[in-house]
């Protein structure tokens, strides 16, 4: 099994087995509000916009307890400063800590590129439902991402190389609009490793750029080509994140090539808000996607109105 630690993330940490969390029921408010006391252990700067912040729970009982599942996300409170919804980017094996790929865009996640190691933070759920990854055990996989979209997809792929046994072929396609903006690129040999195929294309490059050029869609139309059609659709998953946009050009795509809508998963991880359904800002017509989602099937987003 190959670990995705580099060197200078490495803490220790001990792995304490035990029942597995249960989030309390969503109509058990006072229970479901709890705040996880932690501090900010690790901060590993990306790219220019992005840093990865590990977080690690206070309390070892609370340690031992809490865990999550790929494509979740917790509530991230600085008091005084403010809250927001993040995916959690590290891998589901590890207890009572979170990794969170965080963008520079509002005043928390500003505050947030000032502080030191150490900061104490408060941590809520986690929330929202998950990629079906033991459905998707003994099948091909696509795992498809855009720009910021890795960051929720990298779970699953963590997921994937503790469990590469379990999986035939996996790829991931990922696609950003330059060099400069390509995230946990210290990961892709480790990717690779693990018998992952690894397609990186960008849409603008400069000349010390060697790879593919263009949008994401030729890409994985390139990947898909030499695959049969039935296969496809008997025997592999996707799993899609990224901005909205690209969900219809991708997954149609993929339709194409004969894998069912009910097969591919996308998440709308950038609706999420309070967590709860309480603020109303993340319902989708009727469909509150901090309860239903952030994590859907393709044929379920093409009958939520304004999903995409």
């Amino acid at each position: 099994m190959t670990r995705e630690r580099t060197p200078d993330m490495e803490i220790p940490f001990v792995d304490v087995a035990g029942s597995p969390f249960r989030p309390p029921r969503r109509n058990d408010f006072a229970a479901f509000e709890y705040t996880y006391k932690a501090e900010v252990t690790r901060v590993h700067t990306l790219t220019a916009m992005e840093t990865l912040y590990e977080i690690q729970l206070l309390d070892p009982e609370e340690r031992r307890r809490f865990s999550f599942s790929p494509g979740q996300f917790v509530m991230l409170e600085v008091p005084g400063i403010g809250e927001a919804p993040f995916s959690i980017s590290s891998s589901p094996l590890r207890r009572g800590a979170v990794e969170l790929c965080i963008r520079k865009a509002g005043s928390l996640t500003t505050y947030l590129t000032k502080v030191p190691r150490g900061i104490r933070v408060g941590i809520r759920g986690p929330f929202g439902t998950a990629f079906p990854m033991e459905r998707m055990h003994g099948e091909n996989v696509l795992l498809i991402a855009g720009g910021l979209g890795l960051a929720p997809l990298r779970s699953a792929i963590c997921y994937v190389q503790e469990n590469r046994s379990r999986f035939q072929a996996v790829d991931i396609v990922y696609g950003a609009k330059e060099p400069s903006q390509l995230l946990f690129s210290y990961m892709y040999e480790a990717w690779r490793q693990d018998d992952i195929d690894l397609s990186i294309i960008v849409e603008k490059a400069g000349p010390l750029w060697k790879g593919p050029r263009g949008l994401i869609t030729k890409r994985l139309k390139e990947i898909l080509a030499d695959r049969d059609h039935a296969e496809c659709a008997r025997n592999m998953y996707a799993i899609v994140c990224g901005p909205p946009v690209m969900f219809q050009y991708v997954c149609d795509q993929l339709n194409v090539y004969g894998i069912p809508m009910q097969k591919m998963f996308v998440s709308l991880e950038r609706r999420m808000h309070c967590g709860m359904g309480k603020c109303c800002r993340c319902n989708v017509g009727s469909t509150y996607t901090c309860l239903k989602g952030p994590v859907f099937d393709y044929w379920t987003v093409l009958n939520l109105p304004e999903a995409i």
